[in-house]
């Protein structure tokens, strides 16, 4: 497979069997990546559960495995929250095309809120093998200023009190989720933290030169 667009009518009739088979309860999306971040939804069954539709973007955690930052990005059964305090049990799963790059995802997110009320009954499928925080947004400047509003916890000072060296982990953070793969995202950061854009270059390019010590 070269594009996703290739095998369409095939993934929407997996889509179509999953969704109909788990109920209005289960949203099941399509994410192809060959346009860029913004708009990554080409498909998607009951939508309605995180409020996202056709043309919208994708989660943090896949701009995260689109930057390189997470090699393996696929997981299944791991609990999240939408912003409405809807409770998922979702599982992604990363595409490849013929010469293994990852070039979209399929992701299901199986809505349990009122499951979880009645755990007692069903806790064996209320129990997801790993948690994760997940971002459901419907535009990107929405999930870039999450990003940006985690990126402030590493110092934990406003950006008024905020050194070069705070400055650069928080910017390093940035690059490690993918911020930059967002279209004009570096303008919004250069305004965010008081930068110009020569100095944002300067300290992305340190940033890169030098390795993450764990």
């Amino acid at each position: 497979m070269k594009k996703i667009e290739d095998e369409l009518n095939v993934f929407k009739g997996i889509m179509k069997a999953i969704s109909n088979t788990f109920g209005n309860r289960c949203e099941v999306v399509l994410h192809d990546w060959s346009k860029g971040y913004d708009h990554t939804i080409i498909a998607i069954e009951n939508g309605y559960i995180t409020n996202r539709s056709v043309g919208d973007c994708g989660s943090n955690l896949g701009l995260e495995v689109m930057r390189g930052t997470v090699k393996n990005g696929d997981m299944y059964n791991y609990i999240t929250k939408t912003s409405e305090n809807t409770t998922l049990r979702s599982s992604t799963t990363y595409i490849r095309d013929d010469d293994g790059s990852t070039i979209g995802a399929l992701c299901i997110n199986f809505n349990i809120t009122d499951l979880i009320e009645a755990e007692n009954v069903i806790n064996s499928f209320t129990i997801g093998s790993q948690n994760e925080t997940e971002i459901f947004a419907r535009d990107v400047s929405d999930l870039l200023n999450y990003l940006l509003s985690e990126s402030m916890k590493i110092s934990n000072k406003p950006v008024s009190e905020m050194s070069k060296e705070d400055k650069i982990a928080a910017i390093r953070y940035l690059d490690e989720k993918g911020a930059f793969l967002i279209t004009k995202s570096g303008n919004k950061v250069c305004e965010f933290f008081n930068i110009s854009k020569f100095s944002l270059y300067n300290y992305l390019d340190e940033i890169r030169s030098t390795p993450t010590v764990n």
